[in-house]
């Protein structure tokens, strides 16, 4: 291959690439790093006997990411208050026509997913991403993970069952997501808790992501009642040169709200039952800085 083929071939798969790791860290910048990690492995590896390049990147890539995440899980590393996966700018509803497909893919990258799948193993994680979230054959993930076929099927049982009795179950209609968000979204900002009341389920559960680096609940909030008087409360008290945008996040609609033209935090609903049943916040700002502004 000449060094524009190289480029080309890898840049073709970089969404890929990128999607395996997002859903393996739950970080952007981890995601990237290893992203960068998986190109200088392949541009400077010999690719005379690589059939199926896709494979192969992927394959490169799921390690690093396995690697990395077990970095992370032996530093054991303290977080402050609730944590939640950094907002993932998505556009599966321009970009991905089948419907069931859009559905696999914005379920896998959901945040309530993804709060599942850090109580996973790395090869847990690594193999449900890739059976769930790509489909991939069992024996083409044996592979990828140097594990016996056997071997793999039986993570991929304890993984489904695992994420199957925590998952949530939500709505992922985008269309009602983005109404009842919009709906939300102006009650809050008027001040109408009795709007709000109305919209959230009772026993609605805020979580607020911060990081302790800025102002949100570092303790989980349930019910309507207190979820309604908060967000009341905060958004009351308003911010300095606010506006607000709209975005597809981690698979659904959310909101971007800005002061200054900064970002100062995000808001996703998961909604049932024509309710909120769950609110998510992220405030810390080293999980905003890849969002865009404009």
């Amino acid at each position: 291959m000449t060094a524009d083929i190289v480029t080309d071939v890898f840049e073709e798969h970089r969404p890929v690439l990128l999607g395996v790791a997002y859903r393996m860290l739950g970080r952007v910048a981890d995601a990237e790093d290893v992203v960068q990690d998986a190109w200088l492995r392949w541009s400077g590896s010999d690719r005379s006997e690589v059939r199926e390049p896709r494979a192969y990147l992927v394959r490169i890539t799921t390690r690093l990411a396995i690697d990395r995440l077990r970095q992370i899980k032996t530093r054991g590393e303290t977080y402050v208050g609730p944590w939640l996966p950094e907002p993932y700018v998505t556009d599966y509803a321009d970009t991905v026509p089948d419907a069931a497909e859009r559905a696999v893919l914005a379920d896998s990258v959901s945040v309530a997913v993804l709060v599942v799948l850090e109580s996973l193993s790395p090869l847990e994680r690594a193999v449900f991403v890739l059976r769930e979230a790509f489909g991939y054959p069992y024996a083409d993930i044996a592979a990828m993970l140097d594990r016996g076929e056997a071997a793999v099927r039986q993570l991929a049982g304890r993984a489904r069952k695992h994420v199957d009795e925590r998952r949530p179950r939500y709505e992922v209609d985008p269309a009602q997501r983005r109404d009842l968000t919009e709906r939300f979204l102006a009650a809050a900002a008027g001040g109408d808790l009795e709007g709000l009341m109305a919209l959230l389920a009772p026993d609605v559960r805020l979580v607020g992501d911060s990081g302790g680096k800025t102002r949100a609940p570092l303790r989980v909030l349930e019910s309507a009642d207190k979820v309604g008087r908060f967000l009341a409360g905060v958004v009351g008290k308003g911010l300095p040169d606010l506006s607000v945008r709209f975005l597809e996040v981690n698979g659904g609609p959310a909101v971007l709200a800005l002061s200054g033209g900064k970002p100062d935090s995000v808001f996703q609903l998961d909604i049932a039952d024509g309710r909120v049943q769950a609110v998510y916040i992220v405030r810390n700002p080293d999980k905003l800085r890849s969002l865009p502004t404009a």
